[in-house]
């Protein structure tokens, strides 16, 4: 493994991560790091703050948990929604476009890596501006909803106390006078289209991510501690199929020792350098 020495770009290691991406098609597996340039926090980088999320079972059983959850959810919206691309984001849609790579699979929930322009896109845990009824099934959009939100709680509205949250949730201690949302075709409670604590990536899924891995001759890692499990997997898919693995992030992942090239830095940066070199 090749490890950049220090959290700046590494000349020698982008160099080695060239070397290794030149010769054919590369997947890209996205987290969080690759988002804090566009305003949205990390959960596990350099001096991110302790929290739990919020499991499944707490937001299907517990109605104070269920209003927590969407007030903080709703809070978050705006300034989540409101973020965009950064340079990683746009510089992965021209690598995509110009054929180095054949597609992204992130466990981001932001929906950056579309906005900038990327075609094929796996979300592995889903997306924050689609909402789902759990009892008809019934999709809405997270602005109709958000709307809804708005005209049942006006007192709810409170920008400058947000504290947003990697996954658009936003921090929030009263909720007694919250209306929470229902569907408009059933009655049934609302769930962002996303992938709790506690749930699985669907099966289809984790499928369409482990093929975009499989038909690439590499895989990149930009911006994921790779704590969360389906990132582990699509690595091992990787290493097992023979494929190079470029590691980028700042501080340790649990693939480092997997990598064939480990760069210690900023995604954003990074990516877009390496983009400069591949680009010519």
């Amino acid at each position: 493994m090749i490890t950049g020495p220090t959290p700046e770009l590494d000349e020698r290691g982008l160099d080695r991560a060239y070397a290794v991406l030149s010769g054919g098609t590369f997947a890209v597996l996205t987290g969080a790091g690759v988002s804090t340039d566009s305003g949205i926090p990390d959960y596990r980088g350099a001096g991110a703050p302790k929290r739990t999320p919020m499991t499944v079972t707490q937001f299907l059983r517990n109605d104070d948990s269920h209003k927590r959850y969407w007030a903080g959810s709703h809070l978050g919206w705006a300034h989540f929604d409101a973020a965009e691309p950064n340079a990683g984001h746009r510089m992965l849609a021209t690598l995509e476009e110009t054929g180095f790579v054949n597609g992204v699979v992130t466990q981001n929930v932001d929906g950056l890596h579309v906005r900038a322009g990327s075609r094929r896109v796996v979300d592995l845990h889903g997306s924050m501006d689609r909402v789902h009824c759990l009892h008809c099934g019934q999709t809405f959009a997270r602005q109709s909803i958000a709307a809804r939100i708005d005209s049942d709680n006006p007192w709810l509205s409170r920008p400058d106390a947000v504290t947003l949250n990697p996954d658009g949730d936003a921090e929030i201690t009263s909720v007694e006078r919250f209306i929470a949302p229902a569907c408009s075709v059933c009655g049934g409670p609302l769930k962002p289209d996303v992938v709790f604590f506690g749930e699985f990536v669907p099966p289809v899924k984790f499928a369409e991510a482990r093929d975009i891995v499989g038909q690439a001759d590499a895989l990149v890692i930009a911006g994921s501690s790779l704590v969360v499990n389906s990132g582990i997997r699509l690595l091992e898919h990787a290493r097992r199929n023979k494929r190079p693995i470029v590691i980028i992030n700042r501080g340790e992942t649990k693939g480092d020792s997997r990598a064939t090239v480990k760069l210690d830095a900023g995604a954003s940066e990074t990516l877009a350098a390496l983009a400069e070199r591949l680009l010519g």
